[in-house]
């Protein structure tokens, strides 16, 4: 059951106070809303299902794989993939360092169903734009997916987007990827899924061994680029000590594509550093383990243009407990604190591209982040497992900012922001039932509250207050339930089946900040309701070895359903120049748009994967997803009915290659396909296809260091990321080389 706002009138949204708020219940039966859930399953998920099954026969005597990977991120807790009823997919320490990309975000596109609200990442991506999406569930500045390092939370307090330049590129120790699952484990703003970066196999894991250890990388590439990451391990007494950081900067290149290139366009540079530092112990004769971490984080980007920038500097800190007192049972707890500040700059730039004039100016932006959690996982007889817990989260901020530039300065400004809280506790249990069978079933409760809500706009020079609006206190409750099933026929094959409702409040940027960006301009909304979800999945697997020659053979299909309801959109409602309602004045060619909820989007499509390793030193990896995103009721706008959903290709694959000679020598290759997109929600401007072709080569240099070479979009491909209404379209990186060192000692 999820408790929410009643779905304001469009009088409602035209209004500039918004003096009430009501709350009520919407429920659907689990089983009524299964079995829609699964009838509406793509029909190429079945017929991809089909084809694999009637292979059986023939593949049954090959022998199987062996499978003991274990995952945390579905259940939050450790569990043998093999277990998980939803998607996982795992990237390691090795297959992200060999990744060509200069970024994380970069290297996680490995994965089809891992994308992002545009195609750039975060190289020359504002920060406000690198939301999550996983399979097109989510493509909005604020992530509709939950990411998280070591199993805190990383989406912006403020905003949820995700600054994926706080996390190390080659320090990572594995990727973990829910799409479509996760939410019962973790609640809010893990609708679309959960993407998970680890440091370490286990923050409780034993004490290395006395000897110090140490990681060192560094590169140097195109456009400048230059960048450094290290850490070091050292024991401490009863425990180890950890300090780690990094060090980026690039001189970037021009965001706009070169026929619409103009004197003010300037490459988008950027420069981020960070440095973390912690202690631990390991559970002694007590079973008590305790970490300590802390991390400062600092950023600049410059965004295109002489005006136009960004700045963002974190504090976090975070202290965690782990019971570890005989092999049945664990614990985890952690508590953590995030302080942090941003700023950005705005503006419009005349059609020839040779004057810009400031839009806005965000100066501050502080928010804040306070949160607990902790989780117990017992291990039973007949293999059965349980994990529960609770958390909290609190969250706090505002924007400031300068707009309305007249007579060389800004004359008025704005401050807008509130509070939020999320209270949740879950229950999950997996059960053999039958040989060859097992079950998983979970349920989660939250509540959330808003308040504070507060929005002042006042004339700089008199101080004249031109509106101030205080938004009444809003709160609901979401139930998030799981069910799924894992079936082992035969040696080597694995069907599954998962299904999950999840949630997620709109961002206090999207309830009180309105923007502008050029020409267009985007209206806040108090009255936006709560986002639901209802996803499902059928998946089917087969791996073996096939022989000592032939190496070992995986595939595996998913179909997938998502029915969202109430989903958070830009919606263009006014068209310039002209004044209007809600928006105000719009310039010739500028476009308004407004915060509302679209009532339902569904989401459906199927995902393959393939992996062969003929040889151990020989991996050949194919994915491809078919992705069917599309508005199918919007009384807010029904124009929008039938329309794709912007930044969601209906086609997207990669395909990888990794080679490692007797000598040490290891080459790999990565090429992605993007096909065909839209950037507006109207379906009015069209991003085109793509296939981009990425290769690293590394060598051994000594006995604890390798150099390497990597080259991105080799065939310097146009990957359009963006185009305007006045007709300029913004591009990805053209070909771009990087080459460095890494050494571990």
């Amino acid at each position: 059951m999820t408790r929410i706002r009643e779905a304001p009138t469009v009088a409602e949204h035209e209004m500039v106070r918004f003096p009430t708020r009501r709350v009520r219940a919407s429920f659907r039966p689990p089983s009524v809303t299964i079995l829609n859930l699964f009838r509406r399953l793509h029909r190429r998920a079945l017929a991809y299902l089909a084809l694999i099954l009637s292979a059986a026969p023939a593949a049954a005597a090959a022998a199987p794989a062996v499978l003991n990977e274990i995952v945390v991120s579905a259940a939050r807790a450790p569990q043998p993939a093999e277990h998980a009823a939803a998607t996982v997919r795992v990237l390691t320490a090795e297959e992200l360092s060999r990744g060509p990309s200069a970024t994380l975000d970069g290297a996680l596109r490995a994965v089809p169903a891992f994308g992002l609200f545009r195609r750039a990442d975060s190289l020359a991506a504002n920060p406000t734009a690198q939301g999550v999406s996983l399979r097109g569930l989510g493509p909005s500045g604020a992530s509709r997916s939950l990411v998280l390092l070591d199993g805190v939370p990383l989406n912006d307090p403020f905003g949820g987007w995700v600054a994926w330049t706080k996390l190390p590129r080659d320090g990572a120790w594995r990727a973990e990827i829910v799409p479509g699952g996760g939410a019962t484990a973790w609640g809010n703003a893990a609708l679309g899924g959960v993407v998970q970066i680890l440091t370490a196999p286990e923050p409780f894991s034993p004490l290395q061994a006395n000897a110090p250890t140490a990681r060192l990388s560094a590169s140097v590439g195109s456009f400048g680029t230059r960048e450094a990451e290290f850490s070091t391990t050292a024991p401490t007494g009863a425990g180890e000590a950890r300090l780690l950081g990094r060090a980026f900067a690039t001189d970037g290149y021009s965001l706009v594509a070169p026929e619409r290139r103009g004197a003010i366009d300037t490459p988008a540079r950027s420069r981020h550093r960070w440095i973390g530092a912690g202690w631990r112990r390991a559970p002694g004769p007590d079973g008590l383990g305790v970490a300590v971490n802390a991390r400062l984080f600092d950023e600049t980007r410059g965004n295109g243009t002489p005006y136009t920038g960004n700045r963002s500097r974190e504090q976090f800190a975070s202290f965690a407990l782990g019971g570890r007192p005989d092999t049945g049972f664990g614990w985890d707890g952690v508590a953590y604190a995030q302080d942090q500040s941003f700023a950005s700059t705005f503006s419009s730039v005349n059609a020839a591209r040779t004057v810009e004039t400031p839009a806005s100016d965000q100066h501050a932006v502080p928010a804040s982040a306070f949160g607990a959690a902790w989780t117990g996982f017992w291990r039973g007889n007949a293999g059965t497992r349980t994990s529960a817990g609770g958390d909290l989260r609190l969250v706090r901020g505002e924007t400031q900012e300068h707009f309305t530039y007249s007579g060389g300065r800004f004359t008025r400004e704005r401050i807008a922001g509130g509070s939020q809280s999320f209270a949740g506790f879950f229950l999950l249990r997996e059960q053999a039932l039958a040989k060859g069978w097992r079950a998983i079933a979970g349920l989660r409760g939250d509540r959330w509250r808003d308040w504070d809500g507060t929005r002042r706009e006042t004339e700089r020079d008199s101080g004249t207050v031109l509106r101030h609006d205080r938004f009444p206190a809003a709160r609901g409750s979401a139930l998030s339930p799981q069910a799924g099933f894992v079936w082992n026929p035969a040696a080597g094959w694995r069907l599954r089946a998962n299904v999950q409702r999840a949630f997620r409040r709109p961002t206090l940027n999207e309830l009180y900040r309105p923007f502008r960006q050029g020409a267009n301009v985007t209206e806040a909304n108090p009255l936006l309701r709560t986002e639901r979800a209802t996803s499902g999945e059928i998946g089917a697997e087969w791996n073996a070895a096939l022989s000592p020659t032939a190496g070992t053979l995986a595939f595996s299909t998913v179909g997938f359903a998502n029915d969202l309801r109430d989903a958070v959109a830009n919606v263009t409602i006014a068209r310039g120049p002209g004044t209007f309602p809600v928006i105000g004045a719009l310039p010739a060619g500028g476009l308004g748009r407004q915060r509302l909820n679209v009532a339902r989007i569904r989401v459906n499509g199927v995902e393959l994967t393939a992996a062969w390793r003929p040889a151990p030193n020989l991996t050949l990896d194919a994915a491809v997803l078919f992705n069917d995103a599309t508005v199918r009721s919007a009384p807010v706008a029904r124009a929008l009915e039938g329309r794709r959903l912007a930044q969601v290709p209906r086609r997207s694959a990669t395909f990888s290659a990794a080679w490692r000679t007797p000598a040490g020598l290891l080459i790999s290759a990565r090429s992605r396909a993007l096909g065909r997109q839209f950037e507006d929600d109207e379906n009015q401007l069209v991003l085109g296809a793509v296939v981009v072709t990425d290769a690293t080569v590394s060598m051994p240099a000594g006995r604890h260091t390798e150099v390497f070479l990597s080259v991105e979009n080799a065939g310097d491909a146009r990957i359009e990321t963006g185009r305007g209404a006045d007709g300029v379209i913004n591009v990805a990186g053209p070909r771009a080389w990087r080459g460095g060192l890494r050494a571990r000692w």
